[in-house]
Formats: C-alpha cells, structure tokens, sequence
C-alpha cells in the first residue's frame, strides 16, 4: 500500500446503537490490508474509547482516520463542553458520566487513559463551550 487511505465517519451523540461503528470499520479495513493483530487490537481500542467519548460527553462529532503503510492516524472531533481539566481527565478512574451512562457498563474513568496507553502519539486540546479534539497515531513499523 503506498498511498494514503483516509476514512470519515459520523458519530451521534447518545447513539448507543451506533456507537462502535466506526471502529469497527476501520477494524474490517485495517484486516483487509494486512496490518497486524497487534497494530489492529490497539487501533481499535483507542478509536473505539475515543468514539464512546464522543457519544456520551461530546455530543457527536467527526472521526477521520488516515491510513497509510506505516501508520493509522485517529482525529476524534467533538463540538461538546470541553473538558476544563485536561490532567484530571487523563487520570484512571476519573469520570464525569451521569449514574444512567454507569449503568449502561459505561463512564469507569478508563477512556482517555486507555487511548493514550494503546497510542505511540497522542494529544488532546479542548476548549470549554467549543469541543475536543484527540489525535492518535500508531505506527505500523515496516
């Protein structure tokens, strides 16, 4: 594969139905291509923390994601609240979600963390009232 494949998708606030679509589309292309189990697994966790995010504090957004021979780039954008404390949020075990989110097995504090973990480069910038953006890299390795 030597050109970049880039994908869009839609994600829906408080669409629990949908929720994980996009990630498992990128799981069939990235099978399809031939990436490893590895690079694979940690791809889709990130993205799949990252969209949940989206559906239950960001009020939806857009997830691009660029596919090349040696990496898969993730941009999650949201036009939520922002999150007003960016070094609590990163912290296992903080959440905001509401008792009903916790009830659906969601909201445990583990999102944000885990993205970074399965990450080899990630940011985050937000801005209260505006939205957040991550940006996941993972490197494929030739």
């Amino acid at each position: 594969m030597s050109d970049i494949l880039t994908q869009k998708y839609n994600v829906c606030a408080e669409d629990f139905a949908s929720a994980g679509a996009a990630s498992a589309g990128v799981k069939r292309t990235l099978k399809q291509l031939g990436f490893s189990p590895d690079i694979i697994r940690r791809t889709s966790i990130a993205m799949y923390e990252g969209e949940i995010n989206m559906v239950i504090h960001g009020g939806g957004g857009i997830a691009s994601v660029e596919i090349a021979e040696d990496y898969i780039k993730i941009t999650l954008a949201d036009e939520g609240p922002g999150i007003a404390d960016i070094s609590l949020a990163m912290q296992e075990g903080f959440s905001t979600a509401s008792e009903s989110i916790r009830e659906l097995g969601f909201g445990a504090g583990m999102g944000l963390p885990n993205i970074k973990k399965q990450s080899d480069d990630f940011s985050i910038t937000s801005e209260l009232g505006k939205g957040t953006t991550l940006v996941i890299t993972i490197f494929a390795g030739t």
